[in-house]
């Protein structure tokens, strides 16, 4: 049983939809280093990081590739120990600006999808 608090690889991979390779991976690349580990070595995983990972997931359909991930999580937990460096706040809103024109993008490329599957419906 893990720690209170912590969830095995296994539970964290079943409530995100993500694979167990997909979460070691991460750890390797130190996109998603888990909290702590079990006395066997397992990996052990908190709300938090479960958060974090739904972030990262989050992140994937706007084609953000693991160095640009890696980039916004450092962002991010550099902004929550300093809340008041601007210079922060202004790369938070500079990658808001890119995160919104890929969206945009996104609905854009859905739009034309919905044409199309609607001109093949039609025939």
């Amino acid at each position: 049983m893990p720690e209170p608090g912590m969830m095995h690889i296994g539970e964290l991979a079943e409530r995100t939809g993500l694979s167990l390779r997909t979460l070691r991976h991460y750890d390797e690349i130190d996109l998603l280093k888990p909290s702590g580990r079990s006395e066997g070595g397992f990996r052990l995983y908190t709300a938090d990081d479960e958060s974090r990972l739904l972030l990262i997931r989050r992140m994937k359909p706007l084609g953000y590739s693991l160095d640009a991930m890696g980039d916004l999580l450092r962002v991010i937990d550099a902004l929550a120990a300093r809340p008041e460096d601007d210079q922060l706040r202004g790369m938070l809103a500079a990658i808001l600006a890119e995160a919104t024109e890929r969206r945009e993008r996104l609905r854009d490329q859905l739009s034309a999808a919905d044409e199309f599957v609607q001109l093949l419906a039609d025939r």
